[in-house]
């Protein structure tokens, strides 16, 4: 059986996170097991990783940067091993080079764009974007994720990520302009939306997740 990592560096949506996950291991064949950790070698050994994420880029960055051998071992299971990833909410924020949020914050730089505040052209789109939107414009990168036109997803963020390469967004998403939704390079995949939160289309693609083979 594979053996999932849900990286626990104090994310605050971990414990749901971890449900949702378990829920899509029972729909899955041959499911998984999920080691909720900060364990550099558990980490190493992992056939998949997600990395949650809520709340500020910078905080999530120095709390991730603060466990010894993390990153590390992030990179090496990766990088060096090619283990699918997937980065949830500020999780998927992580991956750009940098962030702007209360200053600059270098990232992971794992798929290199940067993470800047919303400026919804239109006023009655809100800040913080709470709430249910639509993806489109998938590619076929964000389709082997099960990603498809036209389904919703759950959002609540003030920051969006901005791919340097427009080929990166594997699903777009509009609140008061244009934002990537999904990004995918390789073995690498993050949303910004909250699959925990997002109900059967979330759990849907939690579980298409855990047999991607990218």
């Amino acid at each position: 059986m594979q053996t999932l990592a849900l990286i626990d560096y104090g994310s605050g949506n971990l414990r749901s996170a971890q449900n949702a996950l378990m829920r899509a291991v029972g729909a899955t064949p041959g499911g998984a097991e999920i080691a909720v950790t900060a364990d550099p070698e558990t980490v190493a050994r992992a056939d998949r990783i997600v990395l949650p994420g809520v709340g500020a880029f910078a905080a999530c960055r120095a709390a991730l940067m603060a466990r010894d051998g993390l990153v590390e071992a992030l990179t090496e299971a990766v990088h060096g091993r090619g283990v699918p990833f997937l980065g949830v909410c500020v999780g998927m924020q992580l991956l750009a080079s940098r962030g702007l949020e209360f200053g600059e914050t270098p990232g992971l730089d794992w798929i290199p764009g940067e993470v800047r505040r919303l400026e919804p052209a239109d006023p009655a789109c809100k800040v913080p974007h709470m709430g249910w939107n639509a993806i489109g414009e998938v590619s076929r990168a964000g389709e082997a994720l099960g990603l498809r036109d036209g389904v919703t997803m759950y959002f609540t963020h003030s920051f969006a990520y901005h791919a340097a390469d427009p080929a990166d967004v594997a699903a777009w998403t509009d609140h008061g302009g244009r934002f990537a939704a999904a990004v995918a390079r390789g073995n690498v995949a993050g949303v910004q939306f909250h699959p925990e939160k997002s109900q059967s289309s979330g759990l849907s693609l939690l579980a298409r997740f855990l047999e991607w083979r990218p």
